[in-house]
């Protein structure tokens, strides 16, 4: 399936993007990639081409501008890579291809935690969210406490302070929820058939509730 490059307005910018819409899909997750990634991810790219031969559409895009990715603490300002998420979903939202598509949210690293804030403040209007190798303990207590969308967070058993960070944030979630560690898989989950696995995961999931 080709993907349509597209251009999402955020503010006085616009941040490029690209998007697969198999024939009927059902349902669309957009992907928050993690400080230092970009919509390029080969881990996202890979999770999103199950996706897509499962009848689910994807749109992976830069949170940030070329300009603003070469600030280092832009990487991990939760609250603006907030702001482009829900820039992103309300085109979405708006836009005649993807209007009537229930929408997921797919946040790796500290792209978790901008999800989980975007899902407590779009309440039903997201339908799940998955964490892989995230920090959804960036997302703050009260964040946390307000998402309603069905979460799954995945972590690596071998993610050391991660595994507890998870666990925290785990305990905060009042939502539909489920936590799974990965045995033997590190952050970036690089560890042969730990990515497969995390992705089987994350699928099944988005098909549960997308």
């Amino acid at each position: 399936m080709n993907a349509i490059t597209v251009k999402i307005p955020a503010g006085s910018i616009e941040l490029e993007g690209d998007m697969v819409i198999p024939p009927m899909a059902s349902g669309i997750v957009v992907f928050a990639h993690g400080s230092g990634s970009s919509r390029f991810s080969p881990r996202n790219g890979f999770v999103a081409q199950i996706l897509q031969q499962r009848g689910v559409a994807t749109l992976l895009f830069d949170l940030l501008s070329r300009l603003e990715d070469q600030d280092r603490s832009a990487r991990f300002d939760i609250a603006l890579l907030t702001d482009r998420l829900l820039a992103a979903t309300a085109w979405l939202q708006i836009n005649s291809s993807t209007e009537n598509l229930k929408i997921g949210y797919f946040g790796a690293s500290t792209g978790a935690a901008s999800a989980l804030q975007a899902a407590a403040r779009k309440g039903a209007n997201i339908a799940a969210v998955v964490s892989r190798g995230g920090r959804p303990d960036l997302a703050g207590a009260d964040a946390l406490s307000r998402v309603i969308a069905p979460t799954l967070l995945i972590v690596g058993g071998d993610d050391h302070g991660v595994v507890e960070l998870n666990e925290q944030a785990y305990a905060l979630l009042e939502c539909k929820k489920e936590f799974v560690i990965i045995p033997g898989a590190t952050h970036l989950f690089d560890e042969p058939g730990t990515l497969e696995k995390a992705a089987k995961l994350a699928v099944d999931w988005f098909l549960t509730y997308l």
